[in-house]
C-alpha cells in the first residue's frame, strides 16, 4: 500500500510531470524568454523570464479551476482575446523585425521594466493557444484528482513552470557572448518572423470565428 506520503509526492510529480509537458513545446513564451537572453542585459532577461513564469503560473491556477469553461460560455471574450491577442503579437513581431543589428544587445534598447513585464503578459494572456491547451491539459486532468490534491498537484505546475523559464533564460543567457551581432540578428529575425506568423495565425482564427 502507498502511505499518505507517498500519496502526496505522486500527485506532486503528476503536477511537475504536467507542468514540464505544458511548457516544453516551442511556443511565444519561450520565445520570449530565448530572444530576451540574447539581446537584452542578464538583469532585464532574468526580470522578463521571472514575470513570464509569474503569468504562466497565474494562467496555469485559472486553467485548472476552469477558465476554459468561461470562454466557453462568454463567446464576445473569446473573440476579444482573439482580436487583441493576435493584433499585439503582430506588432512585437514586426518591431523585433525592426531591430537594427548594432542596437541588439545595446544598452540604449533595453526594454523599459513597463514594456518587459506588459509583453510578458500579453505573450501569456492574449494567447488564446495557450489557455485552450492549458484548459484541456489541465482542466480536464482535475476531474481524475481527489479535490484534497488539488494544491499539491497545481504546486508541482508552479514549479515546472518557474524552473522552466529561470532554466532556459539561464542557459541561453550562458552561451550569450558565443554568439557575434550578425548571429544575434539572424536569431531575432526569426524569432520575429515566426511571432508574426502566430500572430496571423490567431487573426485568422478570429476572422473564422467572426464569420461562422
Amino acid at each position: 500500500m502507498v502511505g499518505k506520503g507517498g500519496k502526496i509526492m505522486n500527485f506532486f510529480l503528476q503536477g511537475l510531470t504536467m507542468g514540464f509537458a505544458i511548457e516544453a513545446p516551442i511556443g511565444l513564451a519561450n520565445l520570449f524568454v530565448i530572444n530576451n537572453a540574447l539581446t537584452q542585459s542578464r538583469r532585464r532577461s532574468y526580470i522578463a523570464a521571472f514575470f513570464v513564469a509569474f503569468f504562466d503560473i497565474a494562467l496555469s491556477i485559472a486553467c485548472f479551476f476552469g477558465i476554459g469553461a468561461v470562454m466557453k460560455q462568454f463567446e464576445w471574450l473569446k473573440i476579444a482575446i482573439l482580436l487583441f491577442g493576435s493584433l499585439i503579437v503582430i506588432y512585437m513581431g514586426i518591431n523585433l523585425l525592426r531591430a537594427e543589428t548594432s542596437e541588439i544587445g545595446s544598452k540604449d534598447t533595453e526594454l523599459t521594466m513597463f514594456k518587459t513585464i506588459s509583453t510578458a503578459f500579453v505573450m501569456i494572456w492574449f494567447n488564446p493557444q495557450a489557455i485552450i491547451d492549458g484548459s484541456l491539459m489541465l482542466g480536464a486532468f482535475q476531474v481524475t484528482l481527489p479535490v484534497n490534491s488539488y494544491p499539491i498537484f497545481i504546486g508541482g505546475v508552479v514549479i515546472a513552470s518557474f524552473v522552466w523559464f529561470i532554466g532556459l533564460n539561464l542557459v541561453i543567457a550562458k552561451f550569450k557572448d558565443k554568439f557575434n551581432a550578425k548571429v544575434l540578428r539572424t536569431i531575432n529575425m526569426v524569432c520575429g518572423a515566426v511571432i508574426i506568423l502566430y500572430g496571423l495565425k490567431l487573426f485568422y482564427n478570429f476572422i473564422t470565428l467572426i464569420i461562422h
